[in-house]
């Protein structure tokens, strides 16, 4: 298989995973501004557990899905991929986190 093909379809892998890492922080808003992520009910744990394991899942698969192509060929390149990867997620889920919050105000 081609490394670009394995590279595009990791791309295409890292932006679902971002799309449900930002879902994950516009759920998040509500409870957040509230002050009561300690005392959530069922349906809010799994409303905020869906987006959020599922991100996990497939931002996990993106990175498998990119170590076949750079992970023995550019060990640095794909570290570095890697950490952009998580600081891309965490920036995700705070974008989300304040479009939420800027909605209920």
């Amino acid at each position: 298989m081609e490394k670009w093909i394995t590279r595009v379809v990791a791309v295409l892998c890292a932006g679902g995973s971002t799309a449900l890492f930002w879902t994950f922080g516009v759920f998040l808003a509500v409870p957040w501004r509230e002050s009561r992520l300690l005392s959530l009910n069922g349906i809010e744990m799994q409303v905020l557990a869906i987006p959020l394991l599922a991100g996990l899942a497939v931002a996990w698969g993106a990175l498998h899905i990119l170590a076949l192509a750079d992970r023995d060929d550019n060990p640095k390149t794909y570290y570095a991929i890697c950490l952009t990867l998580l600081v891309g997620s965490l920036l995700a889920i705070y974008g989300g986190l304040a479009w939420g919050t800027a909605r209920i105000a």
